[in-house]
């Protein structure tokens, strides 16, 4: 008898487990239909700032697989349609096709629940106003680069994480004067150490974006559109707000059908994604992952997760048996010609822990330093006092300096220490890094402290 799988959610997470699930099972043993409120699937949101800036010309480059290739591998994805109600016990879920406004019953065997996260939005007056923007969708990023493209002025960026700055970056790059507002004392306060983050602060003053640290936005002043951002020291003018303020799970849905949510606010999901309901699997920004480091869940909002979970869930939907083996959050981008890098745990973090940890610091060129495109680099290596094993490590510099955090991420997957990363064969030439490495500076320095 066919079994059919239902899948909520068109993007990573969802799509990824589809697509494995049909490679293992046939048509005629599996039924597959995903439901996508948006009018987009399988796409790249993390290519979404580089459109707006106008790195990526076509937006469509950041779309992965149609509807329609996904319909050539017997899978029935249908856009602009929103799963409102899950029913456990009946195993139906209510799907509402957002273009005819009507509701429709649909029967699931199996369950994927791929509902991604929701950015989060001020409760503050003037936040639904013209000229009020997020970045989440490609039809955001789609609007915002008309917007780019259409006109120069001032945007007033609220929020200092990722998504803010890749924003303040994009308009930047297109002519406008950008001013980034936050409540933190540093940009990324998440992700980095306060002068870490302070660096990264200098880098964007010095080409011009205005960051104002340490203020909260008290409201949105305009009629119909946006004229200004009011906040607690100044009022900042403004033809376009882009609110980057992060994300939260998207768990309403399968908290009112009886799912579980763990620790995090988040579907609580095994090492095999499957939730604690019969037939019922989760992934990706809506779920919970394992941190290798802490063994403790963790709800972090990275392409990367949602790709590898929900391709677990999928060979698991599938009948093969696979393991999600954890993550280390670790996460790269960069803010015009500095680059940010991070993974495993910063200092605080490993303390708040409970782990008797060290930082080791290096700061040298991402090159040999008479080589003529040499620039700074800071790395951060932090690891276990007396056992030297390394939990995280952060990277702040130039061109060509975060993509170091990979033999980071690989040296506490893998469980090494400082003192093994001290002496690892890496590969050297004047263009690409001096003798030693600044890799193995910071981990000589940990080692140091780590071992005394």
């Amino acid at each position: 008898m066919t079994e059919r799988l239902v899948v909520i959610g068109g993007d990573a997470a969802g799509m990824s487990a589809a697509s494995q699930a049909r490679r293992r099972r046939p048509v005629d043993d599996l039924e597959i239909i995903a439901f996508e409120r948006s009018n987009w699937v399988s796409y790249s949101a993390c290519g979404e700032p580089y459109h707006v800036a106008g790195y990526v010309e076509r937006l469509e480059s950041l779309v992965a697989r149609t509807p329609q290739q996904f319909g050539a591998m017997d899978i029935d994805v249908r856009t602009r349609h929103e799963v409102t109600e899950v029913d456990l016990a009946r195993r139906v879920v209510v799907a509402r096709d957002l273009e005819e406004g009507r509701n429709f019953f649909t029967g699931f065997d199996q369950l994927m629940i791929a509902t991604g996260a929701k950015p989060l939005r001020p409760g503050i007056a003037g936040v639904d106003l013209d000229g009020v923007h997020e970045l989440r969708t490609l039809d955001d990023a789609s609007q915002l680069r008309q917007i780019a493209d259409s006109r120069k002025g001032n945007v007033v960026v609220v929020g200092g994480g990722y998504i803010g700055l890749e924003a303040a970056e994009a308009f930047h790059i297109q002519g406008w004067n950008v001013t980034v507002v936050t409540s933190g004392r540093r940009v990324l306060d998440r992700t980095l150490h306060s002068d870490l983050g302070q660096k990264v602060v200098d880098a964007m003053r010095r080409v011009g974006i205005d960051v104002v640290l340490g203020t909260r936005v008290e409201c949105i002043n305009g009629t119909d559109q946006v004229e200004s951002v009011g906040c607690t020291d100044a009022t900042y003018r403004a033809d376009v707000v882009v609110l980057g303020l992060g994300s939260e799970p998207e768990v309403e849905l399968a908290r009112a059908a009886g799912i579980a949510v763990g620790p995090t606010g988040a579907i609580a999901v095994d090492d095999h994604q499957r939730t604690g309901s019969s037939g019922v699997w989760s992934a990706g920004d809506c779920a919970e992952a394992m941190h290798r480091v802490t063994g403790k869940p963790v709800n972090i909002h990275l392409g990367t997760i949602a790709n590898k979970a929900g391709r677990v869930a999928g060979i698991n939907l599938g009948g093969d048996d696979a393991v999600f083996p954890g993550v280390l959050g670790t996460a790269i981008t960069k803010i015009c010609d500095t680059e940010v890098s991070s993974t495993g745990l910063r200092l605080i973090e490993a303390q708040a822990e409970g782990f008797d940890a060290v930082e080791g610091r290096a700061t040298g060129t991402t090159t040999a330093g008479y080589y003529p495109t040499a620039s700074e680099i800071t790395i951060s290596t932090v690891a276990e006092r007396r056992t030297g094993r390394i939990i995280g490590a952060e990277i702040v510099g130039g061109s060509g300096a975060a993509k170091r955090i990979d033999v980071f991420a690989t040296a506490i997957w893998s469980n090494m220490t400082v003192q093994d990363l001290a002496w690892v064969d890496l590969a050297y030439a004047p263009p690409f890094s001096g003798v030693w490495d600044l890799i193995h500076i910071s981990a000589r320095n940990a080692a140091r402290l780590a071992l005394r």
